[in-house]
């Protein structure tokens, strides 16, 4: 994901980087070129005139444009759901620290947990991306919790596993009252929610049959609307062409870019500057140095 200010109005407009463009180029240009044909042709293919107006394309680009609608909403609430889990993580695993290092009789007893907090954040994010969270649980974790760990088939959920274990241990040394483990125990629960949903996003896509079906009607509305405008508007044909088509191929192409808000896409959400700055802050409370990472420094989560 892309985190930066909003540029100049004038700059929105030539944008590149962020945009669906570079995407969905081809098929404009391929959908463009069949305008300005159609526009030569005077709407005659093989000496056959195809007798089209624009009244059908309106009743279709109506109905498109619910569709598309539909499909855009879709995938945002995916991403914002995606987002507020990343945020309850943030708070959570702040929650749970405070927690540790203000009610345990022994505050350095805490820097345990707050690095089972940060590994789990990393290993969170390697899950719902596919990558490997090998280095990541070495750097955090002593060997034996990283080699515990290396044949774990979800990582988060060992993790947090590890963490309601140091709560049980720090119970039977005394360190913590039974009532102080029942409200650490909200927390955690907490992440264990946020880890499901996030599992829940990123395990159940959006059914395929939406996907084709919007796809093909957009494709075919793009490719015989020029038989219907141009008679009406002749040579704006291409113009008018290149501006529908473009709308409708950039919503399609966004609205599966966000489906899947934890890839690695221009506007997927930013779990690497998100991770890092879970990272900082957690550290910060532990009163360790910060990771050197500027690109996460202003990143707003919560």
């Amino acid at each position: 994901m892309i985190v930066r200010p909003r540029p100049h109005w004038l700059r929105m407009l030539v944008v590149l980087r962020g945009s669906v463009l570079p995407a969905i180029l081809p098929q404009l240009v391929v959908t463009t070129v069949l305008a300005v044909v159609v526009t030569m042709a005077h709407g005659h293919v093989f000496h056959w005139k195809i007798p089209l107006n624009f009244v059908p394309f309106s009743l279709i680009g109506l109905t498109l444009a619910i569709f598309l609608g539909f499909r855009n909403s879709t995938s945002y609430a995916r991403w914002w759901e995606a987002r507020t889990l990343w945020g309850s993580v943030l708070n959570e695993t702040r929650n749970l620290l405070r927690q540790a290092l203000t009610l345990d009789a022994d505050k350095r007893a805490a820097a345990p947990l707050g690095r089972l907090l940060i590994a789990f954040v990393h290993a969170l994010r390697h899950q719902l991306r596919g990558s490997d969270a090998a280095a990541d649980l070495a750097r955090l974790l002593p060997a034996a919790d990283a080699e515990r760990l290396a044949t774990a088939r979800y990582k988060p959920a060992m993790l947090l596993l590890m963490a309601g274990e140091w709560l049980g241990e720090r119970h039977r040394e005394g360190g913590l009252s039974p009532a102080l483990v029942q409200a650490m125990e909200q927390p955690l629960g907490k992440l264990t929610e946020a880890l499901g949903g996030c599992e829940r996003i990123a395990g159940t896509p959006i059914p395929f049959t939406y996907s084709v079906i919007i796809h093909r009607t957009i494709y075919l509305y793009c490719l015989l609307l020029p038989f219907g405008l141009v008679d009406s508007i002749d040579a704006m044909t291409p113009v008018v062409v290149a501006f529908i088509a473009y709308t409708f191929f950039a919503l399609e192409a966004l609205s599966a870019e966000i489906e899947e808000p934890f890839g690695t896409e221009p506007n997927d959400l930013a779990l690497d500057a998100m991770s890092r700055m879970i990272e900082g802050t957690l550290r910060e409370m532990l009163g360790e140095p910060l990771p050197p990472d500027e690109a996460a420094r202003d990143f707003v989560l919560s």
